[in-house]
Parts: C-alpha cells; structure tokens; sequence
C-alpha cells in the first residue's frame, strides 16, 4: 500500500487521503461481516458439520471468501492507521518546527529594535501581576512582577490605557508579538503568542497599568 508523502513532506491533503482510505478499508469490512451475518455464521463458527462434511445450510464458499477479505482488510487497516499516526505527528511536528521560527524572529526583531535605542533604560507602562500556568503568557516566560516596555506596537509613548493591549492581542491571535519587560532591572526580549488555549482569553495572564 502507497504511503503518500513518503520521501517527502506530509500534507493535510496526503493524510485525508489517508483518512478516505481509512474509511473505505471499514466500509468493506463491515460488508464482509454482514455478508456473513446474512448467511447466519459469525466469524468463527466451523463450516462443516458433526461428521465433518461440509455444512448444507450454508454457502461454504461464499463464507469462506467472506472470512479471507475480513482478514486481509484488517491487516491493510491497521498498517493504513499506522501510516495515519506517522502523517498526523510529521504534521504536529512542522507545526511546532514553525511556531518556534516565528518566536525567534520576533525576538531577533526585538533585539535588533533595542539595539538602536541605545542603552537608556527604557520606561514601563505596565505591570503583569497575574499568569496562569500552562498558558500563552506562561509558556513564553512572562512572569509575576515584569514591568511591560513593550507590546507589540504599544510603548510609553502611545499607551493610554489597557484597551490598547487587547487590541493588539485580538489582531495578533496565532501570531507572535514581540514583547519587552523589565525584571529584575534587566530588560527581557520575549516572543508571545496570543492563541485559544484551556483557559479563558487568548493570553493567561492580568496586567494592570503602572501609575506613574
């Protein structure tokens, strides 16, 4: 049996291929089992009688062929749901392989902003007092206490109130946004993607507005 995307990267469009066959391989085993259940013999029952001569209330043959297909169908469906679980992890991977690419060029997009700014410590506007584990904020490294620089496009200069970061956050879901904080007195450079997650909201996280 083809393996689509063997030698070369899976599609989406290779694994419902897959997912077809998949279904396909069923429907043909179901048919199978109602053939033998029409003929009134399971899947196992002997096809020959108490003096061992074939059964007279049954068509051998056609129960015979019957049970073969249902064999050789469920060897295919479980090497097909193999290749399926192989497709569906090449794709999981790619996905994450493209996750940390776009947080690392946010990064290098930050590092290399900052560097022109000089070395004159920058102004927050912002304090995260809150972050959910196992969220966005959490998995990007926000942390309890880091003073908010930076958010995407909102800084000092044009923040006015918490309105502003949730905007940003709702045009920016699935897409990392280059965020700078201050902790610890050191200034740090994070890739924060805001995305749907188990919790509420796209960040996991509360931030309040720094009176200056």
């Amino acid at each position: 049996m083809a393996q689509p995307g063997a030698g070369s990267a899976v599609t989406a469009g290779a694994v419902l291929q897959l997912v077809r066959q998949k279904d396909e391989l069923e429907a043909r085993i179901r048919a199978c089992y109602e053939l033998l259940r029409d003929s009134g013999v399971g899947p196992d029952e002997p096809l020959v009688d108490a003096e061992g001569f074939p059964r007279a209330d049954i068509d051998v043959y056609r129960v015979r062929a019957a049970r073969h297909s249902i064999a050789c169908l469920q060897n295919d469906h479980k090497a097909l749901m193999k290749q399926v679980e192989e497709a569906l992890h090449q794709l999981h991977a790619r996905e994450k392989e493209k996750q940390a690419k776009d947080q690392a060029e946010a990064l290098a997009e930050a590092l290399s902003q900052s560097q022109g700014q000089g070395l004159a410590q920058p102004q927050a506007f912002a304090r995260v007092n809150a972050v959910t584990p196992e969220s966005p904020a959490s998995v990007s490294g926000l942390q309890v206490d880091d003073e908010i620089v930076e958010f995407g496009s909102v800084n000092v200069h044009n923040f006015q109130n918490l309105q502003n970061i949730a905007t940003v956050v709702q045009h920016s879901e699935g897409r990392p946004l280059s965020v700078t904080v201050i902790r610890n007195g050191k200034k740090v450079h994070l890739g924060l993607t805001p995305k749907r997650w188990a919790g509420k909201g796209l960040l996991g996280c509360n931030i309040i507005p720094l009176q200056r």
